[in-house]
């Protein structure tokens, strides 16, 4: 099935771009000049995936990413001109997947939906009906839910691939460039931090009190390792 794209920018170039590029790789794209049309067509859309400009115009990338974070978890790429740090933590803090900075190499932004695809909507992770149980954490990779002490929590989909990634190694130790690798698929630039956040807001969905963590622990110096239950 073709997956359908929603790419919201108010650059009618870049969009012209991407569509142009993207249809042919075979995907069904669809566009948005502001942050209210973007939320109107999620609204009344199946995406599968959201590229995401920073620099909109009656609503910022920031509010609308909140906005569709807080009923879905479809996978969104930001977009942002402006090239800085603080810009990419607030989009991973906010709930995105990934991000790239305009300007950017076409190629390259393929290769991430590709990434994200593999990894969301992959053939094996819609057959296997395996659940991974874990002390009072249940992951079940057939639906990609995740329950903890007998609530459903609700995680975007880079979350779940860390999750899925530990609860299948308990006890391994991973370094940053080690989940970069295996959780995003392409060299990340070496920027670590994207690994951090996402550890950051994980512990907050599934640790009781992420300070004291039950599941994801730190091994100073190294990487994150799984609880070995």
């Amino acid at each position: 099935m073709q997956k359908r794209i929603l790419i919201v920018d108010d650059e009618p170039t870049i969009v012209k771009g991407l569509n142009f590029s993207l249809k042919q790789d075979g995907y069904i794209t669809d566009a948005a000049y502001d942050g209210e049309e973007a939320i109107e067509k999620f609204k009344n859309n199946d995406y599968d995936l959201i590229l995401l400009d920073i620099m909109l115009p009656k609503m910022d990338g920031f509010a609308v990413l909140q906005q569709i974070r807080a009923t879905s978890n479809i996978p969104i790429i930001m977009l942002t001109a402006k090239g800085e740090d603080m810009d990419k933590i607030l989009g991973l803090e906010y709930g995105a997947d990934d991000y790239l900075t305009k300007p950017f190499n076409i190629l390259e932004l393929k290769a991430r939906v590709k990434a994200i695809f593999r990894r969301t909507y992959s053939k094996e992770d819609r057959q296997n009906d395996k659940e991974i149980v874990i002390g009072d954490m249940i992951v079940n990779i057939e639906n990609r839910s995740v329950v903890v002490h007998n609530e459903e929590v609700n995680l975007t989909a880079k979350e779940f691939d860390l999750l899925q990634l530990f609860a299948s190694n308990p006890g391994k130790v991973f370094s940053r460039e080690n989940l970069l690798e295996n959780v995003w698929k392409y060299d990340y630039l070496g920027d670590l931090r994207t690994v951090d956040v996402h550890i950051r807001r994980l512990r907050e969905k599934i640790e009781r009190d992420p300070s004291q963590p039950e599941f994801i622990f730190t091994k100073w110096g190294v990487g994150y390792y799984f609880a070995d239950k």
